[in-house]
């Protein structure tokens, strides 16, 4: 009876639950998910090592909240006020700077720094980042990755080729499209292997990403246009395409053949009424 009159009296004692565990935290939605997917995956992992910018996992130790959110909004603002954390992490990016993110509010900063800490959380994040071969890259590799570039050999899951927005030294002819960034040096600006299948297996792009997020490239697929990527940026036609001036001649040279055919066809069309009945009286 004293026991319980005890426990009873230890019950209603300030703190006597406080060991209580706190209620559990909403889990990321998946709107949170997928912006990370589109504007962070290609640059940041989440325990899978760093790519341009460093391995997330943990970041929430390492750095208090305000601090984070503050970085997140304007990276350029932390680095250009000698924040010795920011110019950190700039110096380990070989001085490539964090561009800033559009669309991103600090509710949604605060809700990506939530994900973080939740994904960094588990035993392996599902942003742990591509998991690609280290074997070798052939010749057999970049010859397929050649075919893929420009459409000869059709993705696995049907995403276009990316010569229709790209395009890459020694292509030759017409070379490729323009709407894209030139990809001739793109293996040695992302940094190698890693980082550019980390960019092909999640492009950042807001023209790329819904193009193939549901028509992801496999891996082995990756490892093709790596290979050919990094050939390109080597091989001694790997000077930029001149493929605007090529098609802006190609154009006038195809219009005016198109003029002198019409009008030796049309050579002898009815021209006038009124010129031939008074020439011939």
């Amino acid at each position: 009876m004293l026991n319980s009159t005890a426990a009873f009296i230890l019950g209603l004692l300030p703190g006597a639950w406080s060991t209580a565990p706190a209620p559990a935290q909403d889990p990321p939605s998946e709107e949170t998910i997928q912006f990370f997917q589109v504007n962070c995956a290609s640059c940041h992992t989440i325990g899978g090592g760093r790519l341009t910018g460093p391995d997330l996992k943990g970041a929430t130790d390492r750095q208090d909240r305000d601090w984070m959110i503050a970085f997140i909004l304007d990276p350029k603002a932390s680095i250009d006020s000698g924040d010795p954390y920011a110019l950190k992490i700039l110096a380990e990016a070989r001085g490539v700077p964090m561009p800033p993110v559009p669309g991103l509010t600090r509710d949604r900063a605060g809700k990506l720094i939530d994900l973080i800490a939740a994904e960094s959380a588990l035993e392996k994040s599902r942003f742990a980042g591509v998991q690609l071969s280290d074997r070798p890259l052939t010749a057999d590799d970049a010859e397929r990755g050649h075919g893929l570039f420009v459409g000869r050999q059709p993705f696995m899951e049907g995403g276009p080729a990316c010569l229709s927005c790209h395009t890459v030294g020694g292509l030759g002819s017409l070379g490729g499209g323009l709407l894209g960034p030139d990809l001739t040096g793109a293996f040695a600006r992302l940094e190698g292997r890693r980082g550019l299948g980390a960019w092909l297996a999640a492009p950042p792009s807001a023209v790329m990403q819904p193009l193939y997020s549901g028509e992801p490239l496999d891996s082995e697929e990756i490892l093709a246009l790596i290979a050919f990527l990094r050939d390109s940026a080597t091989s001694e036609d790997a000077a930029p395409s001149s493929a605007s001036l090529t098609f802006m001649l190609s154009g006038i040279g195809i219009a005016a053949l198109f003029m002198v055919a019409f009008d030796v066809v049309w050579r002898r069309r009815f021209r006038a009424v009124r010129r031939p009945l008074v020439a011939r009286s």
